[in-house]
């Protein structure tokens, strides 16, 4: 989740929904990014986030959206990219929110370092990357924890 939905959450997504497939678990999640506020809505994400992607050999092809009270009692996980984002979700979210709403880069990233940035203004000095980067590393360790706590829960 970040404010427009063009760069750092559709990165996210891609990158979890992928993570997800090789897992074999696609059949049991369903990923999906949306915006803070409605700037972007029905936009393609930012060219940047694309060619980050496309280098991998990803495709992306949703559009930005906002996100909607339906989304807080229908998602398990709310990820936002920053604390404020986190923050704002909160603040949004339902009286009964099912979602449990987190910081994505508190998964595999230093404390000191679990904010991933919005490179939208920064995009020639390697933004992009390292946002995928950051993504990759925080997705694979979520979903590590996650699998884990499933084999505890089944013990």
């Amino acid at each position: 989740m970040d404010i427009g939905n063009t760069s750092c959450s559709p990165i996210a997504e891609a990158i979890m929904a992928e993570i997800i497939e090789e897992a074999g678990l696609s059949y049991y999640w369903y990923v999906e990014s949306a915006a803070i506020a409605d700037l972007h809505c029905g936009y393609r994400p930012d060219k940047g986030a694309l060619k980050v992607l496309e280098k991998r050999g990803m495709t992306y092809l949703n559009r930005a959206r906002q996100i909607t009270p339906e989304d807080f009692g229908q998602f398990n996980y709310i990820f936002g990219m920053d604390k404020e984002t986190v923050n704002d979700l909160k603040r949004l979210a339902p009286a009964k929110c099912k979602a449990q709403i987190q910081l994505l880069g508190d998964y595999g990233l230093p404390k000191d370092d679990s904010n991933i940035a919005d490179p939208y203004l920064d995009s020639h000095s390697g933004g992009f990357e390292l946002v995928y980067r950051k993504c990759e590393i925080a997705c694979e360790a979520f979903l590590r924890e996650y699998i884990e706590f499933i084999r505890e829960e089944d013990y």
